[in-house]
């Protein structure tokens, strides 16, 4: 079965022309019965349409003026429903290409009744690029990116200096971006880009490895806990914007 923190990998050329960067592969996956009806039942609720030429305005797309936080690839979404839950003042724009997970996190949204979440079943690069403003994001959250591990692959990762570069651009001066990852060297990597942007600065005091305690928000999930069992570790990164 296909791990679903790992539902997002960018293609072969991602980090090597800013046009090309994806956040995904997009791949194929069954939709259930439950899912397909989440999709009827909530979808008009809280799909957002995307489209490169109109502005998103999420006061009229929530219902309310909320710091608003992204959230690009949450694979079955049962993290990001209880993120959302935790916290309820905060507005979470979700996007993420892989049906099945956008019908999971429908039917958790429609039937907890999670008022505070709005998915965009769309490359989160494009939604960046044609529906946000720079300086429009409160934080972004990116839990569990493919890792890539195989060295000839390590240009395929997400986590590279234009697209942090991207996203940082996105961020209001003091908002945040969370990375989490439980592949070591790929934690490094991703210690090193974030700490080579200028826009960014690392939560984490001096002095210190450079990571962050996992912020009390961020749930463990089944494959997590799993890990953390066997021994394997997990590393949190929060920086925020200048």
């Amino acid at each position: 079965m296909t791990d679903p923190r790992h539902a997002h990998r960018p293609p072969p050329d991602a980090g090597t022309y800013m046009r090309q960067v994806k956040s995904y592969v997009l791949r194929t996956g069954r939709v259930g019965p439950g899912q397909q009806r989440a999709f009827e039942q909530f979808g008009p609720k809280f799909l957002l349409a995307y489209d490169a030429n109109q502005r998103l305005d999420p006061v009229a797309v929530f219902g309310r003026s909320a710091p608003l936080i992204m959230e690009i690839g949450f694979g079955m979404g049962g993290a990001t429903a209880q993120i959302a839950q935790v916290r309820p003042d905060d507005n979470f724009l979700c996007c993420e290409v892989h049906e099945p997970g956008v019908g999971a996190l429908l039917k958790l949204c429609g039937e907890q009744n999670i008022g505070n979440i709005r998915i965009f079943q769309h490359d989160a690069v494009e939604v960046l690029d044609h529906m946000l403003p720079e300086q429009s994001l409160d934080g972004v959250h990116i839990f569990f990116p493919d890792p890539w591990h195989k060295a000839r692959h390590h240009k395929r990762r997400l986590i590279q200096g234009p697209f942090v570069n991207r996203l940082a651009r996105h961020l209001k001066p003091g908002g945040y971006l969370h990375l989490a990852t439980d592949w070591q060297p790929y934690a490094e990597q991703m210690l090193e880009v974030l700490s080579a942007e200028p826009l960014l600065a690392n939560t984490t005091p001096e002095g210190s490895d450079g990571y962050a305690p996992k912020p009390d928000y961020r749930p463990l999930t089944k494959f997590e806990n799993r890990g953390l069992k066997l021994g394997h570790g997990v590393w949190d990164l929060v920086f925020v914007r200048r």
